[in-house]
């Protein structure tokens, strides 16, 4: 029997969840016997549209992978998904909501379909997190993904409904690494209003941008106003083995939210739909958990500033 082959197109690897992606479909591969090839798209969607559609492309059918998992970037990919239904490789979506999955799985018979972290959740807990660790309330300063991702958008909106009423966000916009959380705080501190803003906790969407942030008021602050801001409680998503954990653990970050990677969840059902020759469920969602739990943080409020 033919060994079935893959290709997992992943963002960047300036971003550790991403790379625990890799890592998580590499053990998949290994466990399942099957190839896998992993692509980073570094944050370009075109870049994105070439990798996949060359690879759907191949002259050679023999050399075409029999399914793709992709992370996209931007959009969600319909012109790239519908070319590789219609060659007869599988696709799934990562961590995205894909209004066009029933359409193509009407039309074409490869697996077709979406695996992610319930990122509604996710903002969710980030806004009960706030809550917990704010019961007097405050000004929370919140680092976002970038403008144009999906993910960014409902997890702020998902935050917004389950934080209290007393508690304030200010947002700055990254785009999921360490060095643009690093410079999002770096543009806002050259604000002369930024020094003097009572900022009681500092959130991100991503550990790595939270962490990004604690460097550059670390680095680009002096004196008392150091002190302070090194003293604010700051919080992310992710908690990765060697990043978020490690950062909780070490007290930088003071909760995180674990983000279970998807990326074995989808190549897991690809396999057995393959196999089958049966569709998966059109959607598959991953319960994301707050670390420490909720009943923990509430115990360790975080001071004024």
């Amino acid at each position: 029997m033919k060994k079935l082959r893959f290709l997992v197109s992943l963002l960047t690897t300036e971003n550790h969840y991403q790379k625990l992606q890799e890592s998580f479909a590499r053990d998949t591969a290994q466990r399942l016997g099957i190839d896998v090839e992993i692509l980073y798209a570094n944050n370009d969607a075109i870049s994105l549209s070439e990798q996949l559609l060359n690879a759907i492309h191949l002259p050679a059918k023999d050399s075409r992978p029999d399914g793709i998992v992709c992370y996209p970037v931007g959009t969600t990919l319909l012109q790239v998904a519908r070319q590789a239904a219609a060659a007869g490789i599988g696709w799934a979506v990562l961590n995205r909501e894909c209004e066009y999955t029933a359409e193509l799985r009407k039309s074409y018979n490869s697996p077709i379909f979406s695996v992610g972290t319930d990122n509604a959740e996710i903002g969710r807990l980030q806004g009960r997190q706030m809550g917990a660790m704010l019961p007097q309330g405050g000004l929370v300063l919140y680092l976002l993904g970038p403008s144009v991702s999906s993910i960014a958008q409902l997890r702020l909106s998902e935050m917004q409904s389950t934080k209290p009423a007393n508690v304030q966000v200010r947002t700055l916009i990254g785009n999921w690494s360490e060095q643009s959380g690093y410079n999002a705080v770096s543009r806002w501190l050259q604000l002369s209003t930024s020094h003097k803003t009572p900022v009681n906790l500092v959130a991100a969407q991503n550990d790595d941008m939270a962490i990004g942030a604690r460097k550059a008021f670390e680095a680009e602050t002096r004196g008392a106003e150091r002190e302070r801001w090194a003293g604010l409680p700051y919080i992310g998503c992710d908690y990765c083995p060697g990043a978020g954990q490690e950062w909780v653990r070490k007290g930088l970050l003071a909760a995180s939210v674990v983000n279970p990677p998807t990326s074995g969840i989808a190549l897991e059902l690809m396999v057995k739909a393959i196999e089958s020759k049966s569709q998966p469920a059109e959607r598959t969602l991953a319960a994301p958990a707050s670390y420490p739990p909720i009943e923990k943080l509430a115990a360790t409020p975080a001071r004024k500033a």
